[in-house]
């Protein structure tokens, strides 16, 4: 079945993109906003709306299977892209990738997909546009299947199709405890996130994390049921190395130390400390690590920043880097990129979660759903936004009705 035509459409994201280098500069936050100049590239406030671009392809039969281009709320970041700009997102596609699109054959779309995405003189496409692209692309070859992208992507990958759930991770944004009661009464499998990104949210010497962290572990005790006992998982931005040392033994003993106050739980601790690049955050990560594994059993380190592309996270894992390495859906780009990297993960004994971000959309939130089932990530994140519910809703009903369509299909077969 043949594409007919590209539509394209401006769409919004879910949250914002934010500055990070300015925010973690001190820029005052006032309500939802950041007062000051920014200090990245392409940024014109600290914090701007998060904005987005759907591809449409249009099959001969008349049917239109959408994608979404977007990228993550910490763009420019850490090795990112640069901040999304919709107007010259859409040109470029217009001029580059609507001509490579335009009569192919929408069945073989898992089979073409890489080479479509392929780079443009001599340079890698946009991440946002191998990210929406690919949504499109393999969301219509599932279409002219007649099955979910969640079984098309497990026989890609040489599965069964999937038949059990992905954990969900929810993020609490800065009402940090609204939220985690929110996530407790939900009964949330990964909670809270916690949105640590600023000195005055982890406090001197990294006391009121700490505090916050022993907080969220009695909340589940007063407000879940007994046997509720959800994975704890924060992400710090780097502010340990911040505000306890930039030395990975003493990261990881204050990482212990922390555990030591919830230890019927397992703790996650994302991005510990931001090294500046990826080789250096790969040499200290792994020395992380090795400390954490010495000094306690119920905390796990997680790579986030420098770990992007599908080529970053095969260097964290051949280094043993990270126990669990975030999976982030718009920085990785190709979506078959994700399905092999939570796959490698996962064979190397590390686990894979299938992330991304607060700014995305619905429509990509969606189809990541199908990749971490179909790949068998550790977790996935409930996005988009950061109102606990509306990601929870999005993401949980979308697994849960692909593994409905799948049982059901098996059973007929």
């Amino acid at each position: 079945m043949q594409i007919k035509d590209v539509l394209f459409a401006p769409a919004n994201g879910a949250f914002f993109y934010d500055d990070q280098a300015a925010i973690r500069d001190g820029r005052e936050q006032e309500g939802m906003a950041y007062l000051g100049a920014p200090l990245t590239a392409g940024f014109t406030s600290v914090r701007q709306p998060s904005k987005a671009l759907s591809i449409g392809l249009l099959l001969e039969d008349g049917a239109t299977v959408w994608g979404d281009m977007v990228s993550v709320q910490y763009s420019g970041a850490a090795g990112r892209d640069a901040l999304f700009q919709q107007d010259e997102i859409e040109k470029f596609c217009r001029d580059v990738i609507a001509p490579r699109l335009l009569g192919i054959d929408a069945n073989s779309g898992v089979q073409i997909c890489d080479d479509i995405l392929s780079g443009h003189e001599g340079k890698r496409l946009p991440l946002a546009v191998e990210y929406g692209v690919s949504q499109a692309l393999l969301k219509a070859a599932a279409y002219v299947h007649r099955i979910t992208l969640a079984e098309l992507l497990s026989k890609w990958l040489g599965l069964v199709p999937p038949s059990q759930p992905v954990p969900i991770f929810a993020q609490s944004g800065d009402d940090r405890r609204n939220n985690v009661d929110t996530m407790i009464l939900k009964e949330v499998d990964v909670l809270p996130h916690g949105l640590i990104n600023s000195a005055e949210k982890f406090g001197r010497d990294g006391e009121t994390f700490s505090d916050y962290v022993a907080w969220v572990a009695q909340r589940i005790e007063e407000l879940g049921r007994d046997d509720y006992r959800p994975v704890l998982h924060f992400d710090v931005y780097g502010w340990m190395g911040l505000g306890v040392s930039m030395q990975p033994k003493q990261i990881a003993e204050f990482i212990a130390q922390v555990a030591e106050r919830v230890p019927q739980y397992r703790l996650n601790i994302e991005c510990p400390a931001d090294y500046g690049n990826r080789a250096a955050q790969i040499e200290n990560y792994a020395a992380i690590v090795e400390h954490v594994d010495a000094l306690t059993d119920n905390a796990q380190v997680v790579a986030d920043e420098h770990c992007n592309t599908l080529e970053d996270i095969e260097a964290f894992i051949e280094a043993r880097a990270a126990h669990v390495i975030q999976v982030k859906t718009p920085d990785v780009g190709n979506l078959l990129d994700t399905a092999r990297a939570i796959v490698r993960a996962k064979k190397a004994g590390i686990g894979a979660y299938s992330g991304g971000s607060s700014a995305e959309t619905d429509e990509s939130a969606r189809a990541c759903v199908h990749v971490a089932l179909a790949s068998r990530a550790t977790m996935m994140l409930a996005k988009p936004g950061m109102g606990v519910n509306e990601g929870i809703t999005i993401v949980g009903n979308e697994q849960e009705r692909t593994l409905a369509t799948i049982r059901a299909r098996m059973a007929q077969d």
